[in-house]
């Protein structure tokens, strides 16, 4: 929660005009404390919520690799993969990013969208909003904990500004509190 709320305040130095997150407690509750900083009002939705990995789900990687052996390597491998019988990645980007383009595209222009999410769901929202072969997203990276992600809209789509921003030990927007 100390992550969040530093997150907040400097997220909130970004006059963000609307807050869209996962219905998931966690993101739920990241997105609340940017709601308490700013006065706007989260809208949640069903598709921003993690990656369904079937029966990888709650497992380490050392478990999984284990147990799944050839198809952990196939998805490491950057193979399209139903770890665990659950989600494919670009299933992922086809439920999650047209929510996020919905709500961007109900921004005044030059607005600000924050989309509170989880990892794999936003790197491969990115990925597709970006253009990038499925293939390629996972060169993306995961993001730390509260930290986010850019990206603005320029002449030819979608263009990523910022990634894995606010990892910073000292805040860089200002921080006063």
């Amino acid at each position: 929660m100390a992550q969040a709320r530093r997150a907040a305040r400097l997220l909130a130095a970004l006059k963000p005009h609307a807050i869209v997150a996962s219905d998931l407690r966690r993101a739920r509750d990241t997105a609340a404390e940017l709601a308490t900083v700013t006065g706007l009002k989260v809208t949640t939705h069903p598709a921003l919520r993690e990656t369904y990995a079937g029966e990888w789900q709650g497992l380490t990687h050392e478990e999984i690799a284990g147990r799944f052996g050839e198809q952990y390597a196939a998805w490491k491998r950057g193979e399209p993969v139903r770890r665990g019988g659950g989600e494919l990645e670009t299933e992922v980007a086809d439920r999650a990013a047209p929510v996020v383009l919905d709500h961007a595209g109900r921004l005044p222009d030059g607005g600000t969208l924050v989309v509170v999410s989880h990892g794999g769901t936003i790197r491969t929202t990115i990925g597709r909003l970006l253009g990038l072969e499925s293939r390629s997203w996972e060169a993306l990276g995961g993001l730390t904990n509260c930290c986010w992600s850019v990206l603005g809209e320029g002449a030819r789509g979608w263009r990523l500004l910022e990634h894995n921003a606010g990892s910073l030990p000292e805040p860089v927007l200002g921080d006063d509190d």
